[in-house]
């Protein structure tokens, strides 16, 4: 390594001060009348360098043409030594490594900042004007003042100084909270990082991936803290409708109409089953067909899933399998589950691929049945239709680049406002609270309808957008690259593949369809009207009347 300096000679009777080129300096001191040693001023000299080591040493002056360059520094004369300082530093190589007797050298090291390479302005300008207070750090016992802050704070005062002994204390300790909070986190970091990398137990790295399954997604700045009753309402469309008549809930007007049977499902299957007969199977086949035609106008494409899905899907879509309270049926045996939606087989339909770039967005329309265990769930509000075991779904599910997913997550909740509309519901949309946003939604709109027989709103949608939570763990990629560059396959030209976005949204769920339309649509005297946009799909039936006997 060579260190680059300009030298001059400044004579200590006469203050006078000579510049000196480096390419001189062996003829000067080869001629100097004056005994001289040779002193370096430097700092961190590296001991692979022409100094080999720190201490008393002797340099070959021949070596100092490719040891000296670019800068200033200074020859001084006094009557008992020259010293030589070194200001500035050059990184070039020199090739001499001798180390011959033509000079003492003591090597004095002092703490100073590099400067760049040839700013002797900068040099000259710091010898003119004291220490560079940028690289000057003063030796302070910060620690012992604030082990004696009381006696420090009285000298304060007995010294009229404006010293604020309080606050210095503050900043230190203030410093020392968060270099243990930096030191903690990166510790942390750097544990988990080796045991990912590393190799780990199985039965280690199988509980840290479990651990790691269970971290949510990030929440939107948007969204509001708190319980479920922290959500906001974003917008209400239609009213609720006014009755001259006492309003009966959907399980006594079913009932009566002999729409579906309870107790009947009860002894085959268990509680919280159901037989849907006669009209009501209708209606339940008609809100599928509309809605998966609705969506298909709109690009979606059609999808029919599997009712069963492997437990390790179930937990790349951010849902808790076997987990205490779990909404996921498990089948006894093996690594089966029943699906609790269709969000589950259609995302797994794409793991572990890489999604050309030119068929985002991906747009789809899936019918499944779902089934959930409902755990907790019991009282009055629940009875009936409203929350069961089994039902049939329609749902959404787009996959996307990062950048549009909060614009589909707006377009999703527009199409559920327009389909719910368009059968003359009254409803609330609301922006959900982060304890009711699940581990994968990085928000959440809910969509709840007024049902007179239960005199409540009750919820019979909802959107999320999921980021790239599931996406990360269902390893669906792909490469933000035009065709044509993908074409050339240009080496070094593709950037990464990236993590889609992924997004759900209940087109829907038939349950709570089928109370919506028998509380808000029932007569007087026990009928139901069917909604105008719905008829087609029923063979033009308008009505569900009662049978007669």
């Amino acid at each position: 390594m060579a260190i680059g300096m300009g030298l001059g000679i400044k004579q200590a009777a006469t203050n006078a001060f000579f510049p000196l080129s480096p390419l001189h300096l062996p003829f000067f001191l080869r001629h100097s009348f004056l005994p001289f040693r040779l002193h370096v001023l430097a700092t961190d000299i590296p001991r692979s360098s022409a100094f080999s080591s720190f201490g008393t040493s002797s340099v070959n002056i021949m070596s100092w043409p490719c040891l000296l360059r670019n800068g200033y520094g200074r020859v001084q004369m006094s009557g008992r030594q020259d010293i030589i300082a070194i200001s500035s530093w050059n990184a070039a190589p020199c090739k001499s490594r001798s180390v011959v007797a033509a000079a003492s050298a003591e090597t004095l090291v002092t703490k100073k900042e590099r400067p760049s390479a040839g700013n002797s302005s900068a040099i000259e300008k710091k010898d003119s004007d004291g220490p560079d207070r940028t690289s000057w750090r003063p030796s302070i016992d910060f620690k012992w003042i604030r082990d004696n802050k009381d006696a420090m704070a009285a000298n304060v005062i007995n010294r009229k100084t404006a010293a604020d002994v309080e606050k210095v204390v503050q900043l230190y300790e203030q410093s020392c909270h968060l270099r243990g909070e930096v030191d903690k986190l990166r510790a942390e970091r750097n544990a988990v990082a080796n045991a990912m990398k590393g190799k780990v137990e199985a039965s280690k790295r199988e509980e840290l991936i479990e651990q790691g399954q269970r971290i949510p997604n990030t929440t939107h700045p948007s969204v509001p803290i708190g319980p479920e009753e922290n959500a906001v309402v974003r917008k209400q469309v239609g009213v609720k409708r006014e009755f001259t008549f006492p309003v009966k809930d959907h399980m006594e007007l079913g009932l009566a109409l002999d729409l579906f049977d309870f107790e009947a499902a009860a002894e085959v299957s268990g509680n919280k089953f159901y037989y849907l007969k006669n009209e009501a199977v209708l209606l339940e086949l008609a809100l599928i067909n509309w809605s998966v035609a609705q969506l298909t106008r709109k690009g979606f494409v059609p999808l029919s899933t599997p009712d069963i899905v492997r437990s390790n899907v179930v937990e790349k879509c951010g849902f808790q399998p076997r987990g205490q309270n779990t909404q996921i049926y498990s089948i006894e045996g093996t690594d089966l589950c029943l699906a609790g939606t269709a969000e589950i087989p259609v995302g797994g339909l794409y793991m572990d691929q890489i999604v050309s770039n030119s068929v985002l967005p991906l747009k789809l329309v899936a019918f499944s049945h779902c089934f959930r265990t409902e755990a907790g769930a019991a009282g009055s509000a629940t009875r009936g239709l409203y929350r069961v075991h089994q039902f049939s779904k329609v749902e959404m599910f787009i996959i996307c680049c990062p950048e549009h997913s909060e614009a589909f997550h707006e377009e999703l909740i527009s199409i559920e406002e327009e389909l719910f509309d368009s059968l003359g519901l009254h409803f609330k949309i609301l922006d959900m609270a982060t304890e009711d946003l699940g581990a994968p939604a990085h928000r959440k709109f809910d969509i709840e309808a007024w049902m007179p027989g239960l005199d409540r709103y009750g919820e019979i949608s909802s959107a999320s957008n999921c980021t790239d939570y599931q996406s990360r763990r269902l390893n669906i990629r792909y490469r933000p690259v035009s065709e044509a560059l993908a074409v050339k396959k240009v080496k070094g030209s593709l950037p990464p593949l990236q993590f889609v976005h992924t997004l759900n949204a209940t087109a829907c769920a038939v349950p709570r369809m089928i109370i919506s339309i028998l509380e808000n649509y029932q007569q007087e005297d026990g009928s139901i009207i069917i909604p105008e946009v719905l008829q087609p799909y029923m063979g033009g039936l308008g009505f569900i009347r009662a049978r007669k006997l």
